[in-house]
């Protein structure tokens, strides 16, 4: 029997964890210290990002209400590691600030919330695109919404399974209508995604180190021939 598509990404999950282990992702404290780290992880290493984060902490802002309340001025400071702090400074007031009027800055009522209309309710916000809002509805919420980023696409479209330039709602799509929606798979499937891409699968690709070279059979990795 041909192996199908749901067949091919569980074989490349399969090799990836048992190569890498399981993840453990998102790396917070707190579903809101999920959210605020989605929005200033935005185009910028998590490293960066995390360093932001910590800021906050250090300072005691990383709290719900203090931040709806801050004047963007106070917040770019602490997140400069983020690069483009200005602008994430406000995208964090303005989403703090809905958390907390239209959530009770509760994220079980956020969570309550079904799955298409929070979508729509983040993407509304500034400065939110589909992957920060994804972000935060598999990671915060715990929604089975399967996250793409740049590195999705780069290592798929070298399996032959998605095409060149292909688009984020294509790429969800490959995961979404073959795999099992699954809040634990769909978590570490994109982390161990993150981990090959920044590591291995890089635009310039280290073929000799990649543990999902050749999966089985036909389905092989066109990286290392470009």
């Amino acid at each position: 029997m041909a192996a199908t598509l749901a067949d091919d990404l569980s074989a490349i999950y399969d090799a990836l964890f048992a190569a890498f282990g399981h993840q453990h992702w998102w790396p917070a404290k707190t579903p809101f210290e999920t959210m605020v780290g989605a929005i200033l992880a935005q185009n910028v290493s998590w490293t960066n990002a995390a360093q932001a984060v910590a800021n906050l902490e250090d300072t005691g802002m990383l709290d719900p209400h203090l931040l709806a309340a801050a004047d963007p001025a106070d917040i770019a400071p602490l997140i400069v590691p983020s690069r483009f702090y200005n602008q994430k400074a406000e995208r964090i007031r303005e989403f703090s600030g809905v958390y907390v009027t239209e959530f009770q800055a509760d994220p079980a009522a956020m969570a309550a919330v079904e799955t298409g209309e929070l979508r729509e309710r983040l993407l509304a916000l500034r400065g939110f695109g589909k992957e920060t809002a994804d972000t935060i509805l598999l990671y915060a919420c715990e929604k089975p919404v399967f996250v793409v980023d740049a590195y999705t696409r780069r290592i798929f479209s070298r399996y032959g399974l998605l095409p060149e330039g292909a688009s984020y709602d294509l790429t969800q799509r490959l995961f979404a209508e073959n795999l099992e929606e699954d809040v634990e798979l769909f978590n570490d499937y994109h982390a161990q995604i993150v981990r090959l891409g920044n590591a291995v699968c890089k635009k310039s690709p280290l073929c000799d180190r990649c543990p999902i070279r050749e999966v089985r059979g036909a389905l092989r990795c066109a990286g290392g021939r470009r």
